[in-house]
């Protein structure tokens, strides 16, 4: 049950969307999550036996991850083997039907189960497809196999993590496949869109197309002005740790029990920062008046505020600097997300009691819509809980 349930709009945003799901673990199935969570209706294709592999990962409880209640709420799951004849004309059968479906197998592997979109658009041309893969849909490596990790790499992002001089490090989460599933959404939208403009008598909902997104260029798209630089300067950015190389200051510093991240680059943040410090004179130094001219003193400013951040503790420093205005925040643990009013007072903490009876927490839906919000309807469903009622009354194919 819903221990604590969205208020349900009336219509949904995506109310009367119909969505394939044959993905499986993050990317495809969070795009579905997304769109569910706007009222879509989603159908997961698991396969027999196991089902999605998300449903073993990490901490579990009854041998069911935790995780899974949360990427796969407000879905249907249908258990087909689409590597048989059979499950693949039950997915033709659902497809006829279906506004999007999404995919995220190694490229070539739909067509070679009979599902590519040429032959699933020829009976429906409405249909959009969300194909996410590690490196696309054509280009020479097209077929190599390419994970969350290979991606975040390969976009540039994997080299800036971690400290100058030693070996990068990960974010601690799959960041190359929920950008590219989030890449995904905004693909389908726009496709939805340029849909209502092709009606016609041929196409009744319009033409659909194919949505192709490959996580390395959803890394890439994030990396801001990484390569304009090397194509203008030559220049190669590296690791810079916890700062944000050419923007100062901003960085992570130690307090007496504690870290804060602290971003006074803003000309005006900048002067209050430094008066909040005791450091008018900075602040007042012309030779520090602009971001350009701050950062090449980087060093010497993080100096300052490191010399006054770890006279006091995080609770002082974080009262001190917001009371000027500065941007500021402690170092979030989990915990902390958990205890923090703003969190739940934006609805970003919603409450569940799972079919096995256990209260989770999950996070709320993200972006907040006026009129149409998403909502939590369902909770994440058992292997094959809907198979008998969605096949049942499917039109044939034939």
């Amino acid at each position: 049950m819903l221990a604590h349930m969205s208020t349900a709009p009336s219509p949904a945003a995506l109310q009367g969307l119909k969505v394939l799901e044959l993905g499986q673990l993050i990317a495809g199935p969070f795009a579905g999550k997304t769109l569910a969570d706007f009222g879509a209706e989603v159908i997961k294709i698991e396969p027999p036996g196991t089902g999605d592999p998300l449903r073993q990962w990490r901490l579990l409880h009854e041998g069911t991850s935790v995780w899974w209640q949360v990427q796969s709420r407000n879905k249907q799951s249908v258990v087909l083997d689409l590597r048989t004849p059979e499950g693949q004309a039950q997915v033709r059968r659902l497809a006829l039907e279906a506004d999007v479906l999404i995919e995220n197998f190694k490229p070539g592997t739909m067509e070679k189960w009979g599902l590519g979109y040429e032959a699933l658009s020829a009976r429906n041309p409405g249909l959009i497809m969300l194909r996410l893969s590690g490196y696309g849909q054509d280009g020479p490596y097209r077929d190599l196999p390419g994970f969350a990790v290979v991606a975040e790499a390969m976009g540039g992002l994997r080299h800036l993590m971690g400290e100058p001089g030693r070996p990068p490090v990960r974010a601690g989460v799959s960041l190359g496949d929920t950008l590219a599933a989030l890449h995904g959404v905004i693909g389908v939208l726009l496709a939805l869109q340029a849909r209502q403009h092709s009606i016609s008598p041929e196409a009744p909902k319009g033409r659909g197309q194919v949505v192709d997104v490959a996580l390395y260029e959803a890394v890439f798209n994030c990396m801001e002005s990484l390569l304009p630089e090397y194509s203008a300067f030559g220049a190669v950015r590296e690791p810079a740790g916890s700062a944000l190389p050419g923007i100062a200051p901003s960085n992570a510093y130690r307090c007496a029990d504690g870290q804060v991240v602290i971003g006074g680059n803003g000309d005006s943040i900048f002067k209050r920062l430094m008066a909040a410090i005791g450091r008018e004179d900075l602040g007042q130094d012309p030779g520090l008046a602009n971001n350009s001219l701050r950062a090449a003193r980087a060093d010497e400013l993080d100096a300052a505020i490191t010399r006054w951040t770890l006279e006091h503790p995080v609770d002082e420093v974080v009262a001190q600097l917001q009371a000027a205005s500065v941007p500021v925040g402690r170092i979030y643990t989990v915990r902390d997300i958990a205890q923090d009013p703003h969190f739940r007072a934006r609805g970003m903490i919603e409450r569940i009691v799972t079919a096995q009876g256990l209260a989770l927490e999950v996070p709320g839906i993200v972006p907040k819509l006026s009129a149409t919000p998403g909502s939590l309807r369902s909770l994440a469903p058992s292997l094959g809980e809907h198979t008998q009622a969605v096949l049942g009354n499917l039109p044939s194919t034939d």
